[in-house]
């Protein structure tokens, strides 16, 4: 046993996106690929020697590979303490929530999240720094830069530990605490909701569906929902991870979550449905006959929160990514709140949450929060919905319907044109993006666009810039269209079109949102100039 200083070339697009670094499994799989990447974020933070991390990640195929490299990388750079779950495994907003509870220097996250696992499929990595929080553009560019530059790594090289036990062990002189991964989040849980209202709703025959995507929440889910809350053995389902998530699409979204979505729609379906993804940090909600779009799930739960006890003293304020719909923009000004529109991102909401001046946060692409711990967090959602459920004694499908009467409806809707050549679809936003000064008063399909613009975001605590983060086109109406490029895929480029439009509680509120955005859909096709440039029709995926 001994540490060792390896020599190595850099390589090439080890840049971190909106969550991390993410590429093909086999990518990672190259020697020295992960090391290098793992050494860049060391140096991004100023080393490690003396520090304490997390580590831990979703289970996905070289997940267990990937933990011990790090752990001797960790070691052999003078770390003093790594706390990994059993296993390797840690849903994000558990690990999220043991950098906080242990006060550690940051932790390191191995997933693609919501991207297919399997050795053909995608890995990814990413740095949370001490707060619990991604980390911000600053430090995803040190480590960008480091990965251009660096030489060399180091490690201590020994035998792998065995993870399976949970115990405390040493690697070198670096003590290696291998912990329950679902412990200290479940007990976290119980803090901030009424467990004895949803014990006594479920013991009262309430019945619900958890599809846990064969990903990361299975044994989150079955020990919260079946052990804890006493749901019905067999409400989670899909339960074990697995490398491959079973061959899944671990997304919980209408598209992915078919099987879900086919019991939750039926006439004997159960009262309540819920999915998450594969590292644990998104969530889909359903009632029975009545699927919950991410935009209104975070309304609903701002206009709500009170009811659960981590909440009853009330929010402090709501932030949404800037593609989500402005139906939470409503329930802030609605209950004099703030609202605040940030770039898509989590880590767009940690400076904001860290000030304490907002409490809840959500983005459309399936992800809420609060400030329990700074990560988005799929079963908390569900958590929160399940306590506002036995609080209020309704069905999904009647709160929704009060919500929209009280605060009208934006009727909402993403596109996603997947796997579309890079080089035209950067082409196609350049192309809009130079048109942008020009839209304002043109009429398309029978709406005016009353401005377009390149969404910027100034952080309203430490004052940093960021450019470039969506076109918005905005209608006299209310209307809206946003187009982006998605950082999230590995493959060619991911092209998400955001649709919103906002109905008065006044108007037509049960219109299906395919129906509703019809013009709007034709508008956004015309404007982008979508089929010419990508030769697509039709989106891969609508939720």
């Amino acid at each position: 046993m001994m540490i060792r200083t390896i020599p190595v070339t850099p390589f090439d697009g080890q840049k971190p996106g909106t969550s991390g670094l993410r590429k093909k499994t086999r990518v990672f799989m190259q020697p020295h690929y992960l090391e290098c990447f793992v050494q860049a974020i060391f140096a991004s933070i100023g080393g490690v020697a003396g520090k304490t991390l997390v580590i831990g990640g979703d289970g996905r195929f070289y997940n267990d590979r990937a933990v011990q490299i790090i752990l001797a990388m960790a070691a052999g750079q003078g770390a003093a303490r790594a706390i990994v779950g059993q296993g390797g495994l840690l849903s994000t907003p558990a690990a999220s929530h043991l950098i906080r509870l242990n006060k550690t220097d940051g932790g390191i996250i191995l997933s693609a999240s919501h991207n297919p696992g399997g050795e053909d499929e995608d890995f990814g990595i990413k740095f949370n720094m001490s707060n619990g929080g991604p980390a911000p553009e600053s430090v995803t560019e040190a480590m960008y830069a480091a990965t251009r530059s660096l030489s060399e790594y180091t490690l201590f090289e020994a035998p792998d530990l065995d993870l399976g036990r949970i115990s405390t062990v040493t690697l070198g002189d670096m003590q290696v605490d291998i912990v329950d991964p679902v412990a200290d989040y479940a007990d976290l849980m119980e803090t901030l909701f009424d467990f004895p209202a949803i014990r006594a709703r479920f013991a009262a025959g309430f019945t619900m569906r958890f599809d846990a995507m064969c990903a990361i929440t299975g044994p989150y889910a079955v020990e919260v929902l079946e052990n804890r809350l006493g749901a019905a053995k067999g409400t989670v389902t899909h339960a074990t991870p697995l490398p491959d998530f079973g061959g899944m699409h671990p997304d919980p979204n209408p598209t992915w979550a078919h099987e879900l979505m086919a019991e939750m729609m039926g006439k004997d379906g159960p009262d309540f449905g819920a999915a998450s993804d594969g590292d644990g940090d998104r969530n889909m909600v359903l009632g029975r006959g009545a699927y919950v779009s991410p935009s209104d799930s975070l309304a609903v739960l701002a206009a709500n929160a009170h009811l659960a006890p981590g909440y009853a003293g009330g929010i402090a304020g709501i932030a949404r990514s800037m593609p989500t719909s402005g139906a939470a923009d409503r329930v802030a000004e609605a209950m004099g709140l703030p609202c605040f529109e940030t770039p898509t991102g989590w880590k767009f909401f940690g400076n904001l949450l860290d000030a304490g001046r907002v409490t809840l946060c959500g983005e459309e692409s399936f992800g809420t929060g609060s400030d329990h711990v700074r990560e988005k967090d799929g079963l908390w959602a569900v958590l929160l919905w399940l306590n506002i459920l036995a609080v209020r004694g309704q069905s999904v499908a009647e709160i929704l319907a009060e919500h929209w009467a009280r605060f009208g409806r934006n009727y909402y809707s993403r596109h996603d044109f997947e796997a579309i050549e890079a080089d035209k679809a950067d082409a196609m936003i350049a192309a809009l993006r130079a048109r942008l000064s020009g839209l304002a008063g043109q009429k398309v399909q029978g709406m005016t666009i009353r401005t377009a613009d390149d969404f910027a975001y100034t952080d309203p605590v430490d004052g940093s810039v960021s450019k470039q983060q969506g076109i918005r086109i905005l209608f006299e109406d209310g209307s809206r269209v946003v187009y982006r490029l998605s950082g999230t895929g590995t493959e060619g480029a991911t092209l998400r079109v955001y649709l919103d439009r906002y109905t008065p509680g006044t108007g037509d509120l049960q219109l299906d949102p395919q129906v509703a955005l019809a013009p709007l859909i034709k508008a956004a096709h015309g404007l982008a100039g979508i089929a010419e440039y990508t030769g697509r029709s039709s989106p891969d995926v609508i939720t």
